[in-house]
């Protein structure tokens, strides 16, 4: 089933965490800010919705970090059901899509619950000052992948916030998977 977000709550502070990565590190939020910005966002390997746009997902994120805007990805999927988000196939989807950014794995679910997060993908874009301004959706992609001239809104969106250090006002929510909660 399909769940969108609720719009972007300007203003909204990020929230810090302590996460392992894929490549064993353990990243603060401060080691993923950049210096116009920053990107959170949560996704998961198995969400049809993230595999239609993972390829476009790294290819902007890598024009974002071009740009000084930090990119990093959360998965906060129950791993009990959900083996196939587990860390070591994490490490795999990172290498298989050439993440350049890191790809962290909340466990508890706690970083997902403070930022709100909903689905997946979910996007959290920040501006330098870490006030949210974009939580709208990557493209107009869905559980298969838009047109390849479709409009970067998520890429758009981050480089204005780079440039201006606000958001668009009108933001269209994104749609995906729900985050798989843990019930125990």
């Amino acid at each position: 089933m399909a769940v969108s977000p609720p719009v972007c709550d300007f203003g909204a502070p990020w929230h810090d965490f302590a996460l392992p990565g894929t490549d064993g590190r353990i990243y603060r939020l401060e080691d993923v800010t950049g210096p116009r910005g920053t990107l959170v966002m949560f996704i998961c390997n198995h969400c049809p919705y993230v595999q239609s746009i993972i390829d476009r997902i790294v290819r902007d994120a890598a024009q974002m970090q071009r740009a000084g805007i930090g990119v990093v990805a959360i998965s906060a999927n129950d791993v009990a059901d959900y083996p196939q988000d587990g860390p070591q196939q994490m490490k795999t989807e990172a290498a298989r899509h050439g993440f350049t950014f890191p790809y962290l794995y909340d466990e508890t679910q706690d970083v997902a619950k403070a930022y709100g997060a909903e689905c997946t993908p979910d996007f959290f874009g920040y501006n330098a000052d870490g006030e949210l301004q974009y939580r709208g959706r990557f493209d107009a992609s869905a559980r298969r992948a838009g047109p390849a001239d479709a409009r970067p809104e998520l890429l758009q969106a981050m480089l204005r916030i780079a440039e201006t250090g606000n958001g668009p006002e009108n933001q269209i929510p994104s749609m995906g998977c729900s985050i798989k909660w843990k019930t125990t």
